[in-house]
């Protein structure tokens, strides 16, 4: 897969920004093309192939305080003036918000001082070998004794590049690319209820991703393991959510502690600041520079630069997540975070997800949740979930249809471990998270554990 060069889209972004200064604004322009490959198979059939190549322009244009947003697929000199004529109209017709307009010149990146970040590693694959990944990954699952079947396996390839450029003088380029392969299979319960699980991974550089075989025999494992699962009985119980799932925890942090949710008062975290939410021994740990990591970047979605830092240390919440708008709302300074936060690493306790699972002795381990029953505005958690019971630190048998509820002020402040075992393809680095207690609601006999 060749990559062609930025030009195409750094002449994009100057005729845009070169129109808006000749209607007396400033604007804020993003430029991208994305290219991509996916195959699917199932039972070594290609059920589907697609290549995919996206380009697209968007502009958010201010006069003074008053903003216009509009956005072009067509690249041509006529279709982004005429989405920067758009933007300007709608910038005219919208009310004053002191809070709108461009980053404070002085929170910019330097273009030239840009660290490497080895995000950029285009995979030579064509649609055959491609194909040939997936049929390997879904064979060797299949291969394992008690699969009975396979909902299909799926080899992805694909770069972006982008242009992010604006009136007050800033100029920045990024360009990533991300590899995934991934199998689902199902397994027979011995009630005959059919069971399905499955494995999957994404990198930046193809030589880092698994070997098929290695993907469908761990797709294969955790069907299994799935087999003739039960309730729990309603209870109190100790949990530990695996790191498949952990990093939604850190997640709802995330979403509390940004500047949206701040500004509009719509935050468990309102008037916290600097207050201890979490065990001293916890710190988070934003490092938007990780090489090869997925939320690595040079800037912000605004060319706003960006530095390691910290956002919970030794248990205080220390750090919140703003662009400049929020920032601006809140009476603050951006943090880079126009986008999203970037790689969180939190502070692991124990070396191995085994290594906790005794430490924590007995509970229910979380592999999978269900529904979207979280509330950030008040903390209040209410998921569907399945795993396992642990006992004695081991694992006794799979876990089905309990629900998991309390507060997140609670499941913070009651951690008690994390593994050293997250996954690196997520922007959460958060391993395995062991927390002292929460409600377990099922339908189990009181006898079942």
């Amino acid at each position: 897969m060749l990559t062609p060069p930025f030009d195409f889209l750094l002449s994009a972004a100057e005729i845009a920004l070169k129109r808006t200064q000749q209607l007396g604004a400033e604007a804020l322009v993003h430029v991208h093309e994305s290219v991509g490959l996916t195959v699917t198979v199932r039972h070594a059939d290609l059920e589907t192939i697609e290549h995919h190549r996206d380009r697209g322009l968007s502009i958010t244009l201010y006069h003074g305080h008053k903003t216009g947003h509009a956005a072009s697929s067509d690249l041509s000199r006529h279709a982004i003036e005429q989405a920067v004529a758009t933007a300007s109209a709608i910038a005219r017709h919208t009310a004053e918000d002191p809070a709108a307009g461009m980053p404070d010149p002085s929170w910019l990146a330097d273009p030239d001082a840009l660290p490497d970040l080895d995000l950029f590693h285009p995979w030579p694959i064509d649609a055959e070998a491609a194909i040939d990944l997936a049929r390997a990954a879904e064979a060797s699952g299949l291969a394992v004794s008690g699969i009975v079947n396979s909902e299909g396996a799926t080899c992805t390839t694909g770069y972006d590049l982008e242009v992010i450029a604006s009136t007050l003088g800033f100029l920045g380029t990024r360009r990533h690319t991300l590899h995934t392969l991934s199998v689902v299979l199902l397994a027979r319960s011995d009630d005959g209820d059919l069971v399905r699980d499955g494995a999957w991974a994404s990198r930046r550089a193809p030589v880092d991703l698994p070997s098929p075989e290695t993907i469908g025999r761990q797709a294969a494992e955790r069907a299994l393991q799935r087999r003739n699962a039960r309730p729990l009985p309603t209870g109190s119980y100790p949990i530990i959510f695996d790191a498949e799932v952990a990093p939604s925890l850190l997640g709802h942090f995330v979403a509390a502690a940004s500047g949206g949710a701040l500004y509009r008062r719509a935050s468990f975290l309102l008037d916290r600041f600097e207050e201890l939410l979490f065990p001293s021994w916890f710190s988070l740990y934003e490092d938007p520079f990780l090489p090869r990591a997925l939320a690595s970047t040079p800037f912000d979605d605004e060319g706003v630069r960006l530095s390691p830092r910290p956002i919970v240390a030794e248990g205080r919440w220390v750090g919140r997540f703003l662009s400049t708008y929020s920032a601006r709302k809140l009476g603050l300074s951006s943090t880079g975070n126009a986008g999203g936060a970037h790689n969180l690493l939190p502070t692991p306790t124990h070396p191995t997800r085994d290594a906790l699972l005794r430490a924590v002795g007995r509970g229910l381990l979380i592999t999978e949740l269900l529904g979207h029953g979280v509330n950030t505005v008040t903390g209040e958690y209410s998921r569907g979930a399945a795993g396992f019971w642990v006992e004695n630190g081991e694992i006794a048998f799979p876990v089905h249809e309990v629900t998991v509820a309390g507060l997140l002020q609670d499941f913070f402040r009651d951690l008690v471990g994390i593994a050293d075992d997250a996954r690196p393809d997520r922007r959460i680095r958060l391993g395995t998270t062991a927390i002292a207690a929460a409600q377990i609601a099922g339908g189990g006999k009181n006898d079942s554990i």
